[in-house]
């Protein structure tokens, strides 16, 4: 609640800028509140849950106030619903996991024990990814805020497209969390989606990004360019997100390695042997 009243009055103040200018700086003193509460409490991980719900009041503000000053309900709703879901699911996933203050994910506690930690934990765990989040939204911004096109048959497929990345994600987490509750203390997840993805959560998060981006495409394909939102976040899931789980898989789960060796990182397909 801190962090978005900071967002309101410094929207306020920034009311002049541009529209998603305003929303950026708004954004950047929400995550300065969180950081902040993150030294307070020595827990970075009180930025999780902030990656999950700030994309969601933007998403309604600008279908309020587009600066088009054009509302259209069928196309707020179609943008908007897949957004909807993704906030809910996967704040409502950060909650059933989380063990309270002392719980700290292990990457953050990597990152801030090499040198210069604070800096790490500033600029690289808060507010590097919401400049992400931010650049990663910018083609709901011209789809809600900006474009006047009406909605058509591409963007309907577009918005269920999205919708099912975040079903694909939830069925991934949910059989993590029934194969996690077995008492599977060692051993590598292998069923389900895990038989054919090392990171199928990871790929359905990826694929809720380009589908903000293809359902503005759908809309408007001048933007194409704007392909540049969802692949800076595809590549930092799949360089060093990804990367540093599978790091830390293999120094806990012996048989890490030779699931590692026949399994794609995130396209979900038939198991491949060594070298392929």
């Amino acid at each position: 609640m801190a962090a978005f009243i900071a967002a309101i009055v410094t929207c306020y103040f920034f009311s002049s800028l541009n529209q998603w200018l305003m929303l950026l700086t708004g954004h950047l003193s929400a995550t300065l509140v969180v950081f902040i509460s993150s030294q307070i409490f020595k827990n970075s991980s009180l930025y999780d849950p902030f990656w999950s719900v700030a994309p969601l009041p933007i998403a309604i503000y600008i279908s309020i106030y587009p600066e088009s000053g054009e509302i259209d309900l069928e196309k707020i709703f179609l943008v908007n619903l897949p957004i909807i879901f993704w906030s809910i699911r996967l704040t409502s996933n950060w909650a059933r996991d989380w063990r309270g203050l002392s719980d700290e994910d292990f990457r953050y506690v990597n990152l801030k024990s090499k040198p210069f930690s604070f800096f790490i934990d500033l600029f690289g765990i808060h507010i590097y990814p919401t400049l992400q989040v931010n650049l990663s939204l910018v083609p709901i911004y011209f789809a809600l805020s900006i474009s006047v096109s009406e909605v058509n048959i591409y963007l309907y497929l577009a918005s269920a497209f999205t919708f099912l990345a975040v079903v694909l994600e939830t069925i991934a987490d949910e059989q993590m969390r029934i194969f996690r509750r077995s008492n599977n203390i060692g051993l590598t997840m292998q069923k389900g989606l895990w038989a054919y993805s090392r990171h199928p959560n990871y790929l359905g998060e990826i694929l809720f990004w380009w589908g903000l981006y293809f359902m503005t495409l759908s809309l408007e394909p001048d933007l194409w360019y704007l392909f540049v939102c969802p692949l800076i976040m595809n590549l930092m899931f799949s360089l060093i997100t990804c990367q540093m789980m599978d790091n830390r898989s293999l120094e806990k789960r012996p048989d890490y390695q030779e699931y590692m060796n026949s399994t794609r990182q995130l396209i979900i397909w038939k198991s491949v042997k060594k070298g392929e």
